[in-house]
């Protein structure tokens, strides 16, 4: 097979930009985590004192997103840091780690409410339904605050909306413990705060699952849920000049930007940058950023089901 040309082609299109963090969002995170910090202690503060296992749990979840919101933070941060020699893509996949990290602590925090509360279910104790309630309406306020300034860049990075789930789900689970508290002073059944602490691991986990497959598959280069491959293949087949292509690889450099390469079999070489052109555009619909597109002759050797 005889090779024309190489092409490494790394083009921007339109909704498809790198990923430079505003110094807005910077912020958000940061008021985000000293917001959220502060709940910590006061509810883990008033769990210990009224033996809430239901409030500790809770205080464990929104520790976990603190430190979610500061790997988060500390990740996108990194991947602004400009490539070198070394690492010719600079530390965007540093977001992919911090994602897999955030939906592994997650899961050891559910392990460790599900731990304790069997145990209270088998030795129930005695806790104060008001103050249960007063401290989970308090953190009704916080993660509902937190989420609500995270929405507007959920969709734009794997971590952001990572983070926004978590401080989503958080304030519907601060609305479970509050009418825990409720039930517990109408009716002195005791079991009703660890029952609502099973729960919320329950809540945790089912939202971490998705997360948790994503990263770990991004982590090992997997075409991202983001990226319709299928589109990208019927796109190439159909660019005029294009006999067949092969060798078609997309994987994540980041969880904002992806990268890919493929072989293009031309009909006529000398329409190859317009094919070239047409192809990046083919790429960058379906949100490929990075793309690196080798061009070769017509009288193609491949076998038939290599070169389409």
């Amino acid at each position: 097979m005889e090779r024309h040309s190489i092409s490494s082609v790394h083009h921007g299109h339109a909704g498809h930009h790198h990923h430079h963090m505003p110094a807005s969002l910077s912020r958000i995170f940061i008021l985000c985590i000293v917001l959220n910090l502060l709940f910590v202690g006061i509810e883990a503060a008033v769990g210990f004192v009224s033996g809430s296992v239901g409030l500790l749990s809770d205080a464990g979840n929104n520790l976990s997103d603190v430190f979610s919101l500061l790997i988060a933070l500390l990740a996108i941060r990194m991947s602004m840091v400009r490539p070198g020699r070394k690492f010719t893509y600079g530390y965007k996949k540093l977001t992919v780690l911090a994602s897999l990290m955030n939906a592994v602590i997650l899961l050891v925090a559910v392990g460790a409410i599900v731990v304790e509360s069997i145990a209270r279910l088998n030795h129930p104790q005695p806790v104060s339904g008001a103050a249960i309630s007063w401290t989970a309406g308090a953190g009704i306020l916080i993660n509902g605050l937190t989420a609500w300034l995270l929405m507007r860049d959920q969709e734009k990075d794997l971590n952001v909306k990572g983070a926004f789930l978590h401080m989503a789900m958080d304030t519907l689970v601060s609305a479970g413990v509050v009418m825990s508290g409720i039930a517990i002073n109408l009716t002195g059944m005791q079991w009703i705060d660890p029952a609502v602490s099973l729960s919320i691991a329950a809540v945790i986990l089912v939202s971490t699952f998705n997360m948790l497959k994503e990263s770990l598959f991004l982590s090992i280069d997997a075409v991202p849920e983001s990226v319709d491959i299928s589109a990208i293949e019927d796109g190439l087949s159909s660019v005029p000049g294009v006999l067949g292509w092969h060798h078609l690889h997309v994987w994540p450099i980041s969880t904002t930007e992806n990268a890919a390469t493929v072989h293009l079999v031309l009909e006529d070489v000398g329409c190859m940058e317009k094919v070239k052109s047409e192809a990046r555009s083919v790429f960058g619909r379906a949100g490929v950023c990075h793309c690196t597109i080798e061009c070769e002759s017509g009288d193609c050797r491949c076998e038939a089901s290599e070169c389409r």
